[in-house]
């Protein structure tokens, strides 16, 4: 049992069982969310989201994910990693199944930024969030779109389960876009907290859970007032900020043929460097991440976000910011201000001019790459 207290109130975890490379304290730690909805945030230490993270450990973390995974699924096989936070976990655990299944396997993300071009195949609500709305988006490729359609194994991955309530709405959004063939279905997770049934045990398709630690948590308010600052980062309409990178990371169904940009090399060997992905965009930035540090560079990777936070506990310093999209809504990058690191590279898929001038001013040897570079 372990009890962490926060302005309004306190949490108490319990774990029941966890793999054994991965424990309560080397998987996570605790910080305030700014939310009415929900006071806490569990704040991975391997997700590469609020906190850096080498890349070789993010790694390892999918592997041992993939490891859990049943061996004899069913093809096709439809694998959709959660926005923002789980899309390079999602690709990450993709890309070790892809090994095994080769395209009998196909992958895609959830967004929150809808794009003109692609065809949308549903709409579904993440309810606690700070943003609800998320879109799935196909692709006018016949033969991607058909296997996702077709898909008789979907496995569905996320940072943590409380509930399944997301989950369980986006599988309905994607049953009532044709998605009817399903016989089975995988919930992957770094961290399972739902003890009692989840709310995916309503469906009437068998549901296996994996995850590298589960336990459970109760959270006591203290019913003392808080002054929180809410901001909107609620919108998905895409703006002034045109998106002009491939969407073949995911947001398009694919598998996942897509690559570290070649111009991005270390300048020595042994410099410290930070690779942030910027909201969804955080695949393409986390191979960029994970070739720097093969060529011998301290790597470490992290990605802006819209998800807003206290200071405290987990989280030592903010970067607060405008949007690359044009959304104007506040991003935050964490941990990055307080630390020193001999390049930071910001890695956009829109142009280097969307940039918030002030995010230059926050962090030091910040360079930006993006797909005009």
């Amino acid at each position: 049992m372990k009890e962490i207290e926060l302005s309004r109130g306190s949490i108490n975890v319990q774990v029941h069982h966890h793999h054994a490379e991965w424990n309560l304290d080397r998987l996570l730690d605790f910080a305030e969310r700014i939310n009415p909805k929900r006071a806490f945030l569990f704040v991975s230490k391997v997700l590469g989201k609020h906190i850096p993270v080498p890349p070789s450990l993010m790694k390892r973390s999918y592997e041992d994910l993939a490891d859990l995974i049943p061996k004899d699924l069913q093809g096709p096989i439809c694998v959709v990693g959660m926005a923002e936070t789980a899309v390079g976990l999602g690709a990450g655990v993709y890309r070790e199944l892809k090994k095994d299944y080769g395209q009998n396997a196909i992958f895609l993300t959830t967004t929150r930024h809808p794009v003109s071009t692609l065809p949308t195949l549903g709409l579904f609500l993440e309810e606690h969030s700070h943003a609800q709305d998320q879109f799935i988006l196909s692709s006018h490729d016949t033969e991607k779109h058909q296997k996702v359609i077709d898909a008789k194994t979907l496995i569905l991955i996320d940072d943590e389960i409380s509930t399944g309530k997301t989950f369980k709405n986006l599988i309905e959004s994607l049953q009532k876009s044709g998605l009817n063939q399903i016989e089975r279905i995988i919930l992957v997770t770094l961290v399972n907290w739902a003890t009692d049934r989840l709310k995916t045990d309503d469906l009437d398709i068998p549901v296996d859970v994996i995850s590298l630690l589960h336990g459970n948590w109760k959270w006591k308010a203290n019913n003392r007032q808080v002054n929180l600052e809410t901001v909107n980062v609620s919108s998905t309409q895409q703006q002034a900020g045109k998106i002009i990178a491939p969407s073949d990371w995911g947001r398009e169904p694919c598998y996942l043929e897509c690559s570290a940009w070649e111009n991005v090399k270390i300048n020595r060997a042994g410099e410290k460097i930070l690779v942030l992905g910027s909201g969804e965009f955080s695949w393409i930035p986390f191979l960029i991440a994970e070739k720097l540090e093969q060529q011998g560079a301290e790597t470490y990777f992290s990605s802006t976000t819209r998800s807003p936070i206290m200071q405290g506990h987990a989280i030592q310093s903010i970067c607060h910011f405008h949007d690359n999209y044009g959304l104007n809504i506040s991003n935050f990058a964490y941990n990055v201000k307080h630390q020193d690191f001999d390049r930071v590279l910001l890695v956009i898929e829109t142009a280097k001019d969307s940039v918030d001038p002030s995010l230059f001013e926050q962090i030091k040897n910040l360079e930006v790459i993006s797909y005009e570079s």
